[in-house]
C-alpha cells in the first residue's frame, strides 16, 4: 500500500501475513462425537503505511500488520470445540479471539480497513482482535433455522502483552469481558435472498481511567475537574443483505448492501462511535461472474472526554506528543477494491483509500492511497 498524495510522505509499505492452519476431528481419531480442535499458526512481517506515511494510529489501514508486529510464529489459535443437539448447540473453550465470532462477516473481511471487525471494537483491550488470542468460552444456540443466541466470557489483557502469543503466565489479567449478540439470518424474497442482521453488547468489568486525564500533566488535573475510572461497554449493530443473485460456487454470489453502528463507552475509550455503510458486488462485469467490487465509507469520532483533555494540555501550552497534532475530533475513510478470481484459491485485489483528517484533526493532508492486496490458499 503507498501514499501517492497528502498524509505525511509518500511512498510504499509492504506487510505480509502467512498462516498454518490445522483442525482436529476427534470424532475420527479418538470416537469423540462432535468434538474437534483448532490451531492456527501465524507469521507476520513488514512495515505499516498507517504511522509513518499517513500519520494515523487509531485505524489500521492494512489489516495483516498490527499487533504482533515482526513475529516468527504467532500463535492465534488453541481451542476446542464441541456440537451437540444436532448441531443447533455449539460450545468453544481455550485461547481465541473474539473477532473470529463476535461482530463479523466474511463481507466485513472482504475489506481491508475493517477486516475482521469495525475499528472502534478493535481498540478496546477487552474485545480480542485477532491474532490477539486470550482464555475464554463462547457458547452459541441456534433456536430456529435463522436465529442465533451467542455468549462469552473472556479473560481480558492489554492488547500488545504478549505478542508472540505463547507466554501465557505472562499475561496480566485486568477483568472479564462479557459479550452477548443476536443474529437474524432471514432469507427474504421470493427469490429467497440471504441476510445478516447482528445486534450485540458486551461489558468489560475492568476498570479504565477517564479518558480526560490520560496523559494530563499534574498541574492540569484540578482543571480537569472530577475523574473517575469505570468499566467500559460496547454496543454493536451491523447487517448486510443481499439484492441481487448471479450465481456461483458460494452464498456470497451476488450483490450486497451493508451498514453498521457502534457506540463505546466515551469516558474510557479513545473511539468512541464509528457508522459505516457500503456495497459488495460480484459481477459486475458480466464475463467475470467471480470478481467482486466492495466500496465502503466509514466515520470514527473521537471520545469528547479525550477531546476534552488534550484541549486543557494544548490551551496550557503543553506538547500533545509526536503522535498528535492537535485536540482530535473524527476522521473518514472511503475504501474501494475490485478483487480479480484469478484461479483457484488466489485472489488478486487492488485496492484504493482516501482518508479524510488523518490522525483525527485537520491538521495533515487528507491521504490517498493504491495497493495491491494478494490471497492464495492452499
Amino acid at each position: 500500500m503507498g501514499v501517492i498524495d497528502g498524509g505525511v510522505q509518500r511512498g510504499m509499505s509492504y506487510v505480509h501475513e502467512l498462516t498454518g492452519q490445522v483442525n482436529f476431528d476427534l470424532e475420527k481419531m479418538a470416537n469423540l462425537t462432535g468434538w474437534s480442535v483448532h490451531t492456527l499458526v501465524m507469521e507476520r512481517a513488514g512495515r505499516a503505511v498507517s504511522h509513518d506515511r499517513v500519520g494515523e494510529y487509531y485505524v489500521n489501514l492494512q489489516e495483516v500488520y498490527g499487533l504482533s508486529g515482526h513475529m516468527v510464529a504467532h500463535l492465534v489459535d488453541f481451542y476446542a470445540e464441541k456440537k451437540l443437539l444436532n448441531n443447533h448447540l455449539d460450545i468453544t473453550f481455550g485461547r481465541m479471539a473474539l473477532t473470529h465470532v463476535f461482530a463479523t462477516s466474511p463481507l466485513l473481511c472482504s475489506f481491508m480497513v475493517t477486516c475482521s471487525a469495525p475499528v472502534a471494537l478493535k481498540l478496546d483491550p477487552g474485545f480480542s482482535v485477532y491474532p490477539k488470542a486470550t482464555w475464554g468460552a463462547r457458547l452459541r444456540l441456534r433456536p430456529t433455522r435463522d436465529t442465533a443466541i451467542q455468549l462469552g466470557a473472556y479473560e481480558v489483557s492489554p492488547l500488545a502483552s504478549n505478542p508472540s502469543g505463547w507466554a501465557w503466565g505472562s499475561e496480566p489479567a485486568t477483568g472479564l469481558m462479557l459479550p452477548v449478540e443476536f443474529t437474524w439470518q432471514p432469507f427474504l424474497t421470493r427469490n429467497r435472498l440471504p441476510g445478516h442482521y447482528v445486534l450485540g453488547y458486551a461489558h468489560d468489568t475492568t476498570r479504565y481511567p477517564d479518558q480526560i486525564g490520560v496523559s494530563l500533566p499534574a498541574a492540569l488535573r484540578t482543571a480537569a475537574g472530577r475523574q473517575r475510572s469505570a468499566p467500559m461497554d460496547m454496543f454493536w449493530f451491523e447487517g448486510d443483505q443481499m439484492v441481487y443473485r448471479r450465481g456461483g460456487r458460494n452464498q456470497m454470489a451476488g450483490g450486497y448492501l451493508m451498514a453498521g453502528y457502534i457506540h463505546n463507552t466515551p469516558h474510557v475509550t479513545s473511539i468512541a462511535d464509528e457508522a459505516y455503510g457500503g456495497l459488495s458486488f460480484a459481477a459486475v462485469i458480466p464475463s467475470r461472474m467471480t470478481d467482486r467490487l466492495g466500496i465502503m465509507y466509514s466515520w470514527y469520532h473521537v471520545s469528547h472526554r479525550k477531546e476534552e483533555g488534550q484541549v486543557l494540555i494544548q490551551d496550557a501550552g503543553y506538547s500533545l506528543g509526536s503522535a498528535v497534532r492537535a485536540p482530535q475530533t473524527s476522521s473518514h475513510i472511503i475504501e474501494a477494491y475490485y478483487a480479480i478470481d484469478a484461479a483457484p484459491g488466489v485472489l488478486v485485489q487492488p485496492e484504493f483509500e482516501y482518508m479524510i483528517h488523518p490522525g483525527e484533526t485537520h491538521h495533515i493532508p487528507n491521504a490517498a492511497l493504491v495497493g495491491l492486496k494478494v490471497i492464495a490458499n492452499l
